[in-house]
């Protein structure tokens, strides 16, 4: 199969003792679009990140997450890889 970029969109909250962990991720079809649906994530979250990933889904291989957007707080280690 041919490369495949996915692009993805996660909304950070911050938990009772404030430290921030990840809501439900949601795809998105294209990089503006996932830029605009974290920035409107950002607005009722703590904030939110937008990034996409390229590669073969037959195979599981994938790049590097690339950073679309990203707004308010964010924590990229809470991501888990």
């Amino acid at each position: 199969m041919a490369s495949v970029t996915y692009y993805v969109v996660v909304p950070f909250n911050k938990d009772p003792e404030g430290n921030l962990i990840p809501g439900e991720a949601k795809e998105a079809p294209n990089g503006d679009r996932a830029r605009r649906l974290a920035q409107g994530l950002a607005a009722t979250n703590a904030g939110a990140i937008a990034f996409s990933r390229t590669g073969d889904p037959d195979h599981g291989d994938f790049g590097d997450a690339q950073i679309v957007a990203s707004f308010g707080s964010v924590d990229l280690s809470a991501l888990g890889g």
